[in-house]
């Protein structure tokens, strides 16, 4: 998420400092201790600026949420969020989720979500798009057997493809939909999401089973066209 840069964000980021994990990697296989009487372990990749995260927080107060966003300033505004809110169950890290498996232990997550991701549209860009199966590859391995990843996004054809990426590693998919506010609001919904659902876009959402795989080798495309 790209923001333009604070001049007040070190004291900001000082202020939140309860609700940030610097030494992330230390606590690989201990995220429980955060929260000793938690159910489960949630993680949120690029929380924005906290909405989603902070009322997933609220709504569910048994689990432990652990929110990644690569942008400081976004993230203060996340962390500000919840310390206004007063919650004690979410806490937020900076990391390339390329790196989850050096923060997170095998089968450690018990749900990951994934909230309108950069799209990356073109197709020489198509592994940095968080639904590739090199990341679906990663996910599967930090997340338990038969836990859930849980994607949103309002770009189609990153839906389309994601979908076929989830095909192609052989996971079984539950509750899609490609409008899912078609009749009323549905869940949580992320600021972005609550923006572009009033503009008329749709929402696609679905939710991934995940599962021990054999990571298989993308076709070869030497196509430049949008995805």
């Amino acid at each position: 998420m790209r923001m333009r840069k604070m001049r007040n964000l070190e004291p900001r980021m000082a202020a939140c400092d309860a609700y940030r994990i610097d030494n992330a990697a230390a606590r690989k296989g201990l995220w429980r201790e955060l929260k000793k009487d938690c159910s489960q372990l949630w993680v949120e990749v690029g929380c924005g600026k906290g909405k989603f995260t902070a009322e997933t927080a609220e709504a569910h107060p048994d689990v432990l949420l652990i929110a990644v966003e690569r942008c400081r300033e976004a993230m203060v505004v996340a962390m500000e969020k919840a310390k206004a809110m007063g919650l004690n169950n979410v806490f937020y890290i900076d990391m390339d989720v390329a790196n989850m498996e050096e923060i997170f232990a095998s089968g450690e997550i018990d749900r990951l979500f994934i909230n309108f991701p950069d799209p990356w549209p073109r197709k020489k860009n198509a592994k940095r798009r968080l639904t590739h199966r090199s990341f679906l590859d990663k996910y599967c391995r930090v997340v338990k057997e038969q836990g859930e990843i849980h994607f949103k996004t309002d770009n189609a054809p990153l839906f389309e493809f994601s979908v076929e990426e989830f095909a192609a590693c052989g996971l079984q998919v539950n509750n899609l939909t490609r409008n899912l506010h078609e009749n009323g609001i549905v869940g949580i919904m992320t600021g972005y999401e609550e923006k572009f659902h009033s503009l008329g876009t749709p929402i696609n959402r679905c939710e991934v089973v995940c599962k021990p795989f054999v990571l298989q080798p993308e076709k070869k495309n030497t196509g430049e066209e949008a995805v």
